[in-house]
């Protein structure tokens, strides 16, 4: 059964079938978004009672039996638990192939969904999904899958949105993307960002493009803060 199966396993039926309701986080329209949000809260709501009641089912038998990682009732409510867990955000798009090639993998359309929900709708990504490190290690995943040109696109449209926004949390780590997708495309609009009446865009884009120039330069808290210093002492 595709829902036993690990989450690099399953092929795009089973991952669109798990979690194709939640392309409506990224529509336009707020009534798609507001079910969108619904069926996510539904869908965390069953992982959270699922987790509640897999760890019951551990204390009861971790001290009645020897060996409770081969209880039947362990291992289906550790079953129930991974299911839930693979229905919902952000926990679906956990545990995505290590060596495999992360372009062809069926999973990568969802880690590409999570990351634009948050750079589209950073409020609503922080009320119903929050997840920091999640972000962070999806970032460092998708640069291993540049090489379809869809794929490239995607990755330079959230470059963009990101760099014209406030800074938040892990943005930095974009950085990463934009190395790995440099193209005369994206220099543009990191071009036309520098050129923004939002300080936030001068910034954010010309870090970036600076960063372009110099691809041996560690992308550092150090290095960043240096920038954001120097950008902040030209204003004065």
């Amino acid at each position: 059964m595709a829902e036993e199966a690990g989450t690099d396993a399953d092929d795009a039926c089973a991952w669109a079938e798990r979690l194709g309701w939640a392309f409506g986080l990224i529509a336009e329209d707020p009534a798609v978004r507001g079910a969108a949000l619904v069926h996510l809260a539904e869908a965390q709501k069953k992982v959270t009672d699922a987790r509640a009641r897999f760890n019951e089912i551990w204390r009861l038998t971790r001290t009645l039996v020897a060996d409770e990682y081969r209880e039947p009732a362990f291992l289906q409510a550790r079953q129930r638990y991974q299911q839930a867990q693979r229905r919902s955000l952000p926990d679906g798009v956990w545990g995505g192939p290590v060596d495999a090639d992360l372009a062809v993998w069926p999973g990568l359309p969802y880690v590409l969904l999570f990351l634009e929900w948050e750079a589209r709708y950073p409020l609503e990504w922080t009320r119903h999904a929050k997840a920091w490190s999640t972000k962070q290690s999806l970032i460092r995943d998708v640069v291993r899958a540049p090489q379809e040109e869809a794929i490239k696109a995607k990755l330079t449209d959230l470059v963009e949105i990101v760099v014209h926004r406030a800074y938040r949390c892990k943005d930095r780590e974009y950085v990463r993307v934009a190395r790995a997708v440099d193209s005369a495309d994206l220099r543009g609009r990191l071009d036309r960002a520098t050129d923004s009446d939002s300080p936030w865009a001068r910034c954010h884009a010309g870090y970036v493009l600076w960063l372009l120039e110099r691809p041996d330069l560690p992308n550092t808290r150090h290095v960043w803060q240096t920038w954001v210093a120097g950008e902040a002492a030209a204003l004065m």
